[in-house]
């Protein structure tokens, strides 16, 4: 078990300053650099993964889109989704990939279940689903070891966006929100209980809040 898991709590931010910062984290870090996951929510953008085709990309009007490193298609981003990016020291913790993307996926499944929200993951379409539906998608890059970009988790906002895409290279995939299946719900609350399910699946034996910038 590993000791302890930092969590900065960023607000609302653009997405490419704080892509940069992952990059920066990831490279600068040592063997000795705490593990850390970032929550943020960003203004709407389009993500456009390495493995990315043009022809997913449907109308994308006046949403900008990036092209970014990590794996996986297209996807949007936009308020009121908990966007939690994972800057984990992967070879310290002793995971592979395939084992990292099983517990960030077993996570928001404990996490939608305490919301009484049955979901699972699918074995060939990382993500989390409830009744076919895309609640929560996955991207990761590993370097030198380490992980950064993470989980979205869709929780209280405007879902028409998806349907300017192919969302994660799925054509017609339907998106759906906590919102939609629990109720009322305080957005404070769900990256209260999301913090403490990341820290259970992922192993560690306790979290902290960290503050400053991530320049």
């Amino acid at each position: 078990m590993s000791a302890c898991l930092g969590f900065r709590e960023l607000g609302l931010m653009a997405y490419e300053p704080v892509w940069h910062a992952m990059q920066r984290f990831t490279d600068q870090r040592g063997p000795a650099t705490g593990d850390e996951v970032w929550l943020v929510q960003h203004p709407a953008v389009f993500t456009q993964g390495q493995a990315g085709k043009a022809e997913h990309l449907l109308v994308p009007g006046d949403i900008p889109v990036v092209q970014v490193d990590r794996g996986g298609q297209v996807t949007y981003h936009g308020p009121g989704q908990m966007v939690a990016y994972l800057l984990l020291d992967v070879r310290r913790l002793g995971y592979g990939v395939r084992e990292l993307v099983t517990r960030i996926e077993q996570t928001i499944v404990a996490l939608l279940a305490e919301y009484d929200v049955p979901a699972a993951a699918k074995a060939d379409a990382p993500g989390v689903y409830v009744q076919g539906a895309k609640i929560a998608s996955l991207g990761l890059r590993i370097r030198n070891g380490c992980s950064f970009h993470g989980l979205a988790l869709n929780v209280d906002m405007d879902l028409a966006p998806f349907r300017r895409i192919n969302p994660c290279g799925y054509a017609g995939l339907a998106m759906t929100q906590l919102c939609d299946h629990a109720g009322q719900i305080e957005y404070a609350e769900v990256g209260a209980r999301l913090r403490a399910q990341l820290v259970k699946h992922l192993d560690y034996a306790e979290q902290t809040t960290l503050t400053g910038g991530i320049d």
